[in-house]
């Protein structure tokens, strides 16, 4: 590693820096910064792209078209700034104290710029293993955008054995984490004047069952979290992170409204979590349309991504190992996407530069020291892809 391709990899993150994608908005003008860098390596570049066509992962391969070779995956979206009170212009990236301040410099387009430095030694390289990059859109909205392009990545062409998640981890190895599963429930009801309560349904008092019903599942999870759990806080969790509904207090709401996020322990069931949910939803409903027969509940899957779980002599554990020299367990609470590799089939870790407390808040960080152990760490990379 030179100051040279420190200097490319700063050089790139403002570029990346530059171009704002904050999940709701689309990521493409980046998608094409990241595909033309790496097309013009000779990468083999696939995107696979939202319904709506503004946003798309990008797949790019470099190397020869045989199994067994590794994925470097980083997401291209960003939260957003609103509300938050900068020192700088969150899109313009700025250095200061030995520090690269912008949002995403730390979760995580410091990676995806490492990545595309280190893209131009291994295209000279003799490579006996691919190296395949995977970028993906809306992470940050739980997720979204990787399911289809693992899908697509591991369905036709060579097909990868591990996967490096570069999520922020300080460059440790990360081998355990905890899932993304996220639900909308909307009820609606029927008008009334609330001095008529059999006359109409009120969406609000409908919706606070449902509600307590992921509180209780709460305390469920806090109780029967193993003694021995590696992650902090112990248990699984269930949170509602958002509400709404109702006009005035003295008029039976139509409609309500509210948005659920569990993070379950590789020991918890998300999924049967909300199947009951859906159960709960569907008698609430039953009730209301005794009252209001045009009532309506319905629960919205927004995200499902399961919990990354250590494997038992995991390949992707070796490597990262034989990378970092760092030879602890570690699990950390924070979901990525490495639970979405791992399910198809990958041996996947999470790995990155950065830590996880710098990101989402104003002001948000990457040192430059965080930058030059990635470029080691990829660096190194090169000889088990030559080997």
């Amino acid at each position: 590693m030179t100051a040279h391709s420190l200097d490319s990899v700063k050089a790139c993150l403002a570029d990346l820096i530059g171009i704002a994608t904050v999940s709701r908005d689309s990521n493409l003008k980046l998608i094409n910064y990241i595909e033309a860098r790496l097309a013009a390596l000779g990468a083999v570049c696939h995107r696979t792209v939202d319904s709506s066509g503004t946003k798309a992962n990008l797949h790019a391969v470099l190397g020869p078209p045989v199994n067994g070779g590794v994925v470097l995956s980083g997401h291209t979206d960003v939260v957003p700034v609103d509300g938050q009170d900068w020192s700088t212009d969150p899109f313009v990236m700025t250095e200061a104290n030995g520090r690269l301040y912008g949002r995403g410099t730390c979760d995580m387009k410091g990676f995806i710029a490492c990545c595309l430095v280190l893209a131009e030694d291994y295209a000279r390289q003799n490579l006996k293993r691919p190296v395949h990059f995977a970028f993906s859109y809306d992470e940050e909205l739980g997720c979204l955008g990787a399911p289809d392009m693992i899908r697509d990545m591991t369905a036709s062409g060579p097909r990868p054995a591990i996967a490096i998640i570069g999520e922020p981890t300080g460059m440790k190895v990360v081998t355990g984490h905890k899932g993304l599963y996220s639900v909308r429930v909307e009820i609606v009801g029927l008008e009334a004047h609330s001095s008529k309560i059999e006359d109409g349904a009120c969406a609000v008092t409908y919706a606070v069952p449902l509600m307590q019903y992921l509180v209780d599942q709460a305390e469920v999870w806090r109780k029967t979290a193993p003694a021995d759990s590696p992650f902090d806080p112990p248990c699984g969790t269930i949170t509602i992170g958002q509400m709404g509904g109702g006009t005035a207090a003295n008029i039976l709401a139509r409609k309500a409204w509210f948005e659920s996020l569990m993070r379950p322990a590789p020991w918890d069931d998300a999924r049967a979590v909300g199947d009951s949910l859906r159960e709960k939803a569907a008698e609430v409903q039953i009730r209301m349309q005794r009252h209001a027969p045009e009532s309506a509940v319905e629960v919205i899957q927004r995200s499902d991504a399961p919990p990354l779980r250590p494997e038992d002599n995991g390949a992707a554990e070796e490597l990262a190992r034989r990378l970092t020299g760092d030879n602890t367990r570690r699990f950390v609470a924070f979901g990525t996407e490495a639970g979405l590799f791992q399910s198809a089939g990958l041996s996947t870790v999470v790995c990155g530069p950065g830590y996880i407390e710098q990101a989402h808040k104003a002001d948000e960080y990457v040192d430059l020291s965080e930058l030059e152990a990635c470029l080691v760490f990829l660096t190194r990379l090169s000889s088990w892809l030559t080997e």
